[in-house]
Parts: C-alpha cells; structure tokens; sequence
C-alpha cells in the first residue's frame, strides 16, 4: 500500500511539473493590424500587455502595426511608446516638409514663389510617384532604432520580428525579416499616393495591407502556441462617409480584408478590437483618445491576458535599456549611388567630415540640406558601428533623380501689381551637373519676367546670373522724380507715372551654414518713368523722366533664419548691400558717382504656441551725388520682394514718402486662431528725408506712424491677407490686399 501511495504521489507530482512546464513553454505570438492613425490603439493594449507582465515571444506587423511592432520588438516598451507618439509631429511626418532653414536661396525662392510644381521631361507632364518621399519618417525610425542598427535577422532582435509588405510589379506578398529594419517598416506601410514605394532587393514594395493586413497565419507558422491580435482595420462605411478619395480609396481595399478576417478572427486565440470607428487613417492629432481606447480594449479582454502570466502583479521590464542620443561621432563617410553629382557635393550639403561630434539635430539639418536640392529621388543611410573607433561609420545610399525640367505654377494679386499669373520653367543640369536655370513669365495686369541661372558649388564660390523686367502704374509722390523747382513751378504733388525697370546681374556667392550669403557683383539696369499726367509738346502725350542706363558694383550679405517667410514664429533675418553706381547714359547728363547702402533686421520669436512676435528695423542713405533721385528710398504700401529701394510702410500708399536716407521700426504681433489662420497687429515708424544722418534727423521722434491690423490665411498657393491700416499723421486710412506667393 505504501509503495502504491508513494507511486500515486510520483504520478501527480510529474503530472503537476509537466504541466507547469507546458505552461512556462507556451510561445505567446502578437499580430498587429495595418490602420494609419488608428494604429495609436496597438500602444494603449501593449501599455496593458507590460502591466500584466506578459512575455511575448513572435511580434508580427503590417503598415502601421509593423512601425509599432518593430519598435517594440527592439525593446520599446508600450509606456515608452505612448510617450515617443506624443512627441511626434504627424503632419511635418506625413507632409515630409523640410525646414525652411534647411534649402539654399535660391531653393527657398522657389518654395515660397510656386503654388504648382510639375516635372516636365519631353514636353510631357509627369506626375510624383507620391505625396511624401518619407525622408522624414526614415530619419525618424532610424534614429529610434539606431540601439539595433546592426542586427540584421529580425529574428535576433530583442522579441523575433517580421513585417509584411506588397510588391506592386507582381502584387505578391513579401515577408520581411531581414535586412535594414527601418528600411522594412517603411515599406511595409507606404501608403499608396501617400508615400513613396520603397526599392528593396531590386523589389519595389508598398503598403503590407494592400495584399495582408493581418498576417496571422504567417505568425502561427513560426511555432506560436498563442496569438494575441489587435485589429485596427476599418468595417465598411456607408455612402454618407464616403467624401473624400482617400474615403473612397480605403472602402475599396475594405472588401478584401473584411473578408478575410472573418477567418482570420477564428485563428485568433485572444482577439482584441478596439473602438477606432469615430477617427480616421489620418486622425493622429486624436493619438491620445486613440490610445486609450486600444487600452479600454485590451482591459475587456483583461481575463484570457492574465492566463497568459503567472505574475500578474509586476511591471514588466524593459528588455533592454535604450539609451536615445543626442549626439553622434561620424568616423567615416562612404557615399554611394552618386553619378552626376561628386562626393564634394553630396558632403558640402550634409555639412559633415570625418572624425566629427555632432548632435542628432545637426546631423537631421545635412540631411534636410542635401534632401531639399531635390536632385536625389531618395536618400537612405545607415549608421554602422566602428568596430575600432568610437562612433559610427555613415553609410549612404543615393538615388538621383531622372527628372530635370519642371513646370511651375502660382498666382496673385497686390494693390501694386494687380492680378498675375506666373507660369515657369526650370531647367537643372542644363550646361552643368550641378546648375540650375529658371525662367518666370508673369502674366496679367504688368507683364513681367525673371530669369535667374545659377551653378550651385556649395560652400565654394557659386556663380550667378539674374534678369528681370518688371513695370507697374502708380500715383506716385513727385519728389522721387522732380527736384524742388519743378514741383514750385508745376504745383504738382503726385504723379500717374509708369516704371519700367530692367535689371541683369552677374555675381558670385559663398555659403556658411546655409543661411548665411556673401555675394559681389555687377549689375546693369535700365530705369525708364513717363507720364501722361504733364502736358508737354510730344505729340506721343507722354512725358519721359527718366530713361537710363546705369552700371554699378555690389556686394550683400544676408542671413536667414525665419522659419516661414510670411507668418515666422522665430529665427533671424539680415539683408544688407552696398551698391556704387559707376556710370549712366547719356540721358542723365548730369551724373556724377554716388553710391547707396540699406540694411534691413528683423527677430522672431514666440511666447506659446499662439502668440509670436516680430520686431524689425532698417535703414538706407546715400553717399556722393544726390541729384539723380530716381534711385532714392520710397516708403508706403505693403509687400514682399519690392524692386530697387521702394520700402513698404504700413499708414500710407506706396511711393508717398521720399528721401536720400531713412531708419524705419516695425513690430508684430501674430496669434495663430486657428492652424494656419492669422490675426496680426502691427505698428511701423519712420524718418524719411534728404541726409538725415548729417542733420541727426534719423534720432529724433518718428515723423510717420502707421498701423495695421490684418487677417491672414497660409495656404497652398501663398498667404492671403486683408489689412486696415491707419495714419494719425494723415488721419486716414487704406486697406491692403493681397492673394498668393509675391513673385
């Protein structure tokens, strides 16, 4: 009986440990659906999954749940990640817009002068592949999991790892589980139109859920015993929601998947389905609410989880530390993948050397440099650690882009100009690998144009040319082209007068830090004013004040640091030159050297999110002989990218303040209601006169006040403004309109 007993207590005892066993091997699988926006929710259930202390053995993705299963496979836990997305600024990510800062003079010129930008090869219009080329979301996901760069069997990261993704030539299923990680993750959640197509091993791949947004049966392959599976994929919408393409884009790849996960629901051992119906693939400005509700979620199935642990109390550590850096050592710099464009080129745009500390934000701010010239369809790196040095090797992988011609667009309309339509042509690598020319031809109210050609050495002296022709009709104030006995004798004090102005350049120009310019160079220009407003004996009843040839040298400098032109929250702008005429035509007989300087300041900055400031100042004078007056300083109006030495000046219309010299301060007050809509308050002062620096009248109390308040809209095809200004000095008032991009 003893022996009987004892073999019972064998048998229940074995019994017991096998079943412990069985239960500490139980290979726990984690499937996380594709969803854009509505994937937050997969963070809010592995919060829950961390909490209860389960360990997960497979994490498998698609899109969206690839990008957050990859970053928890590398050791993120979901607390972390809760805090990483909340940092994120999704529309920078999604728009992939590069910092202002970021693109040389020029390229800032054409960004903020288009509407439209349309590659032209052959005389053929040629749409972009995609909205976003995701240099930024590839910045982004490789600085987070720089910590795992190396592995390359996603198998060996912290938790095993694959991801699905489409190839788009065979509409096949690719299983990525090795390779570049960052690389994968975009590929399998490029969104098509949205994001580029990603090129790996000679494959070009999109969007995992366009083929299998739910890869459960490929993770049960991998020997899982259980599967927890959170389903972020949208059920279909009814007519009513069905308003916009990307509506109608998402309901049609909805048939399929809607299908299939019928099935799938069955394979799943612990199913969770969070409350994602009221957002959007977009909504990440609701990522909190999101979150949340992929917790509230993971809580209802809170029983089944626990099975899963015999600790149920205990917070789960993190796999690993992750230590995020702020800085890098860059050992070595390998380039590939460069044929037109040297390795001088591509290093002078990145700003890096070898055996180099930087921070992580100089390191974002040379790729964004060498991004912005969009002479390179993509840009891929990797950061490879140096097995002798400390510090990482930088490896880089170039794709130039076929394109070199564009057809640009814009439209606008000012008080000065009137209406006008631009339409452009930009040709790059035209007699050069690394030149650009660019022809404006503005049509409307006043025809003019701007051609600008420009071999672009980076930090070495560039050279330039530029031509513009630019005409207008104005009342204007007669002292900017009467001397004081014409005006006693005629009794006239404003003028219908129409300028023509014709001025070519030839400079050269050197870079530091992309926002800072030193240029010199020689410029002729051609000033032609008439009038109709003098009765004169001409029977052409035109009445010709100034046509002329002159021919001077400059020199400039500017700094650039506002981070946008029109609406800037912060940075620092300096624009000063120096310009010494030399010689005029015949039709100034009386001409004698002069030479003319003007510098121009400004400070933005913000106290919130809202509210910015902007405090500017300027000033200009003349040095030599002040009879020829054509070329004096003119205050009055409002606007950008005014020609020769017209300032604008709140209070009063353009041209009705003249003088050889004059000091000008201005502040802003701009809070942003709503996102990209404007309320601005502003205040201008000046002194404006012949040889205010000589008679100490530029250090004296304001002769001219003017102030403004104005509404403004940032949009696609430039800002849209409406001011009310007023003058005490005056005692009135004029309004200023303007539509589009100044060009």
């Amino acid at each position: 009986m003893k022996y009987f007993l004892t073999c019972i207590l064998f048998i229940v005892c074995l019994n017991g440990f096998s079943q412990e066993t069985e239960k500490r091997d139980v290979k726990v699988g984690l499937v996380l659906s594709g969803g854009g926006a509505k994937g937050l929710a997969h963070i809010g259930v592995l919060k829950v999954i961390d909490s209860l202390g389960i360990k997960i053995d497979y994490v498998a993705g698609t899109s969206m749940g690839a990008i957050i299963g990859a970053l928890y496979a590398s050791g993120y836990t979901g607390k972390q990640l809760d805090s990483i997305f909340h940092e994120i600024d999704f529309d920078n990510l999604i728009s992939d817009d590069l910092p202002r800062a970021s693109k040389a003079f020029y390229e800032r010129n054409n960004s903020e002068k288009y509407a439209v930008t349309l590659p032209f090869e052959n005389f053929k219009l040629k749409l972009p592949s995609a909205l976003s080329r995701g240099q930024n979301t590839f910045s982004l996901f490789s600085r987070l999991t720089l910590h795992v760069n190396e592995i390359k069997d996603f198998s060996k990261l912290p938790i095993p790892f694959f991801c699905i993704a489409t190839n788009v030539e065979t509409g096949q299923e690719v299983m990525l589980d090795k390779g570049n990680l960052t690389q994968s993750i975009l590929a399998s959640g490029a969104l098509p139109s949205l994001f580029q197509p990603v090129n790996i091993d000679n494959q070009i791949l999109i969007d995992g859920g366009v083929i299998n947004n739910y890869p459960i049966d490929e993770l049960r392959a991998k020997g899982m015993d259980v599967i927890i599976g959170i389903d972020v994929q949208d059920g279909l919408s009814l007519r009513e929601d069905l308003v916009s393409a990307l509506d109608v884009l998402s309901q049609i790849n909805n048939f399929r998947t809607i299908h299939d996960m019928k099935l799938k629901v069955k394979k799943t051992d612990i199913y969770i389905k969070p409350d994602i119906k009221d957002y959007s693939v977009v909504s990440f400005n609701e990522g909190a609410k999101i979150i949340e509700n992929g917790k509230h979620a993971a809580m209802l199935k809170i029983d089944l989880l626990k099975k899963l642990t015999n600790n149920e109390t205990n917070q789960k550590e993190p796999i690993i530390k992750i230590i995020r850096r702020d800085s890098i050592t860059i050992n070595n710099i390998v380039v590939m993948g460069n044929e037109k464009y040297t390795r001088a080129y591509v290093l002078g745009k990145l700003k890096l050397k070898n055996d180099q500390k930087i921070s992580y934000e100089t390191f974002n701010k040379g790729i964004n440099n060498l991004v912005a010239t969009n002479n390179f369809e993509s840009f891929e790196y990797e950061l490879k650690s140096n097995e002798t040095d400390d510090g990482f090797d930088l490896i880089t992988k170039l794709k130039e882009t076929d394109i070199s011609t564009f057809l640009k667009l814009g439209i606008h309309f000012d008080d000065l100009y009137k209406s006008a339509a631009l339409i452009n042509l930009t040709k790059k690598r035209w007699l050069f690998d690394n030149d650009v020319a660019s022809l404006d031809i503005i049509l409307g109210d006043n025809v003019r144009y701007n051609f600008e050609y420009y071999i672009d050495k980076g930090f070495y002296w560039s050279i330039g040319l530029k031509s513009r022709y630019h005409q207008f009709n104005k009342n204007i104030n007669a002292q900017l082209i009467l001397d004081d006995a014409q005006i006693t004798g005629t009794g006239i004090n404003k003028v219908d007068a129409e300028l023509q102005d014709q001025t070519n350049q030839m400079y050269v120009q050197t870079l530091f830090r992309k926002d800072f310019s030193v240029s010199l160079g020689a410029e002729h220009k051609r000033l032609e004013i008439i009038t109709e407003t003098l009765v004169t004996n001409n029977q052409s009843n035109e009445y010709v004040f100034e046509k002329t040839d002159y021919l001077s040298v400059f020199g400039g400098f500017k700094l650039d640091s506002y981070d946008n032109k029109y609406f800037p929250k912060k940075g620092v702008y300096f624009n000063g030159d120096f310009h010494n005429y030399l010689y005029a035509s015949n039709f100034n007989a009386d001409f004698k050297n002069f030479s003319i300087a003007r510098a121009e300041m400004g400070y933005a900055f913000s106290v919130s999110n809202k509210l910015a400031f902007n405090l500017q100042s300027s000033g200009g004078f003349k040095l030599g002989d002040k009879t020829t007056r054509t070329l004096d300083f003119a205050l009055g109006g409002f606007g950008n990218n005014l020609i020769n030495n017209f300032i604008p000046f709140l209070g009063y219309d353009f041209i009705s303040l003249t003088g050889n010299s004059y000091v000008k301060a201005s502040f802003s007050a701009d809070y942003e209601i709503f996102r990209k809509q404007h309320i601005i308050l502003e205040g201008n002062w000046a002194n404006i006169d012949d040889d205010i620096f000589e008679t100490g009248e530029w250090f004296t109390l304001p002769d001219y006040r003017g102030y403004a308040l104005g509404y403004g809209v940032d949009t696609f095809i430039g800002p849209i403004q409406i001011k009310y200004s007023y003058s005490p000095e005056q005692k009135q008032s004029n309004w200023f309109f303007n539509v589009g991009f100044w060009f």
